[in-house]
């Protein structure tokens, strides 16, 4: 099996060529790799990934900035593998990434989704452990030994009441991941919606314990950005008033209790609001503190 890997690109030219790069360094040569360029203005990342002597690697231009949305969808309507992963472009692989996903899906050839194990790195590449990713993978992602197989409302009330998956580092079945779309509207935590889709329409997830990942948290991102004025929040409300909605018609009540409560959510938001009233940002106070407070 060859893996699809692709990159929704739009960000540094320096980060991008990172990832292409531990791509190249993998020890497993069984993938194919496809950069879709979202019209970056800087041309020189392409002309990079261009020069590259691989016949396993394509680049793709847009001839305008489509969003992220529509870049997701361009990467699953281009698959031709069984299996695809969609890469941040300022991740990285580990050099054990494409025998890690290709291994354990022969294993569990029925899972939709694999989330691999990941390392958290900063905008230099050390790896880190911030108090977000202690919550995720320390108190709200299942415990376990081995690889888990996950599905089900257990799964969904457990995203639901935080989200410890790490989206670029997830594997998808081609075929599962078309039996969906992307919503329009959540730009922010559309990943945890498709998911969620997924679940609800009775696909299962593997976890599995082989850190492969390397997953890049800098304050440049675009969720990052959000969260300083409230709009992040403001999407998620939104969105776990659908998942709640959703989980209703198909009598899941524990995880429409957690859509409803949003605990890891509300505790995120309340992190934040001591160093808004630092900068004495007073309206990005009063929009952490609507959400903290569950209102």
């Amino acid at each position: 099996m060859i893996l699809d890997l692709f990159i929704p690109y739009w960000g540094e030219p320096e980060y991008l060529r990172a990832t292409v790069l531990s791509v190249l360094a993998q020890d497993d040569p069984n993938w194919r790799l496809t950069v879709v360029d979202d019209a970056y203005p800087d041309l020189s990342a392409g002309q990079w990934v261009q020069s590259l002597d691989d016949e396993r690697i394509t680049y793709l231009r847009k001839d305008s900035n489509e969003g992220i949305t529509a870049n997701y969808r361009t990467c699953v309507s281009l698959a031709t593998e069984p299996v695809m992963v969609m890469i941040g472009s300022d991740d990285e692989l580990l050099p054990n990434y494409v025998r890690t996903i290709r291994e354990v899906h022969e294993r569990f050839p029925g899972a939709a989704i694999i989330q691999p194990g990941v390392e958290v790195i900063d905008e230099h590449g050390r790896i880190v452990d911030p108090l977000v990713d202690k919550v995720k993978q320390r108190i709200v992602r299942p415990h376990g030994g081995g690889c888990q197989l996950l599905s089900g409302e257990s799964l969904a009330a457990n995203l639901l009441t935080g989200d410890w998956l790490y989206w670029p580092a997830l594997a998808f079945r081609t075929d599962r991941i078309r039996s969906v779309d992307f919503r329009d509207g959540f730009p922010i935590i559309q990943d945890l919606a498709l998911i969620l889709d997924m679940v609800y329409r009775g696909d299962q997830m593997l976890v599995a314990p082989q850190v492969c990942f390397r997953y890049r948290r800098h304050s440049g991102s675009a969720s990052s950005v959000k969260l300083l004025d409230g709009t992040r929040f403001a999407g998620e409300r939104d969105y776990f008033a659908l998942a709640a909605a959703q989980a209703r018609e198909l009598g899941w009540s524990r995880a429409e209790r957690a859509a409803k409560a949003r605990l890891t959510s509300r505790a995120h938001a309340a992190t934040l609001m001591p160093g808004a009233a630092m900068r004495r940002e007073w309206g990005s106070v009063r929009a952490l503190a609507r959400h903290a407070l569950g209102r």
